[in-house]
């Protein structure tokens, strides 16, 4: 009776093991970059961005507790005023950027794009794409930017939100503190020369 109640128990252990392998190996897939992306965010703490002047290298979270890294995103409470988190680097070329949102019930946010600000929110709820077939309300949705020059072509989920949206010629990428909760994950660039 003992040896079978621990057979079980080792084989109880190896699946155990096996499902958290999995787990992991599916997670490395499902993240992994693109070719030619650079990450913004390393899903652990906010390294490489910005409040105010206060570079955020190695903490979790902003003296305000409106950005913290949290579960692989950069959540963001929303509160008055706005707040704005940047990247510490700037671009002056054209680029790809790419990532993932997830936004609570009526919040608001920004997505700043060398300075000019795309609305990010519950859009079905707040606007101004109301219209969207594809949003996942309260899910992960997927922001693609495209910048040549000085515009930007902007999707959600495929769709257009802003087919030429007129950007400065160099600055930084942003995200914005307004109202309720919102995420941000896989926040990725590719610089094109």
């Amino acid at each position: 009776m003992r040896f079978v109640f621990r057979r079980t128990q080792i084989l109880l252990g190896l699946l155990a093991a096996l499902v958290v392998m999995a787990g992991s190996v599916r997670a490395e897939d499902e993240f992994k970059l693109e070719e030619g992306f650079t990450s913004l965010f390393n899903g652990k703490d906010l390294s490489g961005w910005k409040l105010n002047k206060d570079v955020l290298d190695g903490k979790l979270e902003t003296t305000d507790h409106r950005f913290k890294a949290q579960d692989g995103a950069i959540v963001i409470k929303g509160g008055s005023p706005n707040e704005n988190l940047y990247t510490v680097p700037e671009f002056g070329h054209d680029f790809i950027l790419r990532l993932e949102f997830r936004a609570a019930d009526r919040a608001n946010s920004g997505l700043f794009i060398r300075g000019k600000q795309l609305q990010v929110r519950d859009y079905p709820t707040l606007g101004p794409y109301k219209d969207l077939k594809k949003f996942k309300k309260e899910g992960w949705n997927v922001i693609e930017v495209t910048v040549r020059g000085t515009t930007a072509l902007c999707t959600c989920n495929g769709e257009v939100l802003e087919a030429a949206l007129v950007v400065p010629t160099k600055g930084n990428i942003g995200l914005q503190s307004e109202t309720n909760q919102l995420e941000y994950r896989r926040i990725r660039i590719k610089e094109m020369p």
